[in-house]
């Protein structure tokens, strides 16, 4: 199978990474969940070369994950902003922070430091059961075929 027909996967993973599966588009993530909104500091901030960062922002776009805001007219100048779709990654970037945060440390200490706005406390985020509330781990987890369920 070819990268580009990942989306043909029976797959949510192999769905999502066909939109998101790219270093520079989380990087572009990454940087639109920071604040970062026009071309030109995208293009500063990730490193990315300018027509893959075009080619990335398009996708984006397309799939509904940001949207293309006019700021300008003379010249026409945009931003991209998240839309609710973008807003629903935030546990992935997050969870790929703390990932980095944990296996990766940098001697000085984590380089962003996550925390709530409502009480202003540093936050390591966790994922927890929506029923019990209980802090979970992949070993308290199972994952099963949509199609196992179905038999059982």
């Amino acid at each position: 199978m070819r990268w580009s027909e990942i989306d043909q996967q029976d797959c949510s993973v192999a769905q999502a990474l066909s939109i998101v599966g790219d270093r520079w588009t989380l990087l572009i993530l990454r940087d639109a969940f920071m604040r970062v909104r026009r071309f030109e500091d995208f293009l500063e901030s990730t490193g990315a070369p300018r027509p893959v960062l075009s080619e990335r922002l398009k996708t984006l776009v397309d799939n509904g994950v940001l949207e293309k805001q006019q700021y300008s007219e003379r010249p026409d100048r945009f931003e991209y902003r998240l839309t609710e779709m973008g807003l629903d990654l935030w546990p992935v970037l997050i969870s790929l922070l703390r990932w980095g945060d944990k296996w990766m440390p940098d001697k000085d200490g984590p380089p962003v430091i996550v925390s709530h706005k409502g009480c202003g406390h540093v936050v390591v985020p966790e994922l927890a059961c929506p029923e019990c509330g209980e802090w979970l781990t992949a070993t308290d987890m199972e994952a099963h075929r949509r199609r196992s369920m179905q038999r059982a």
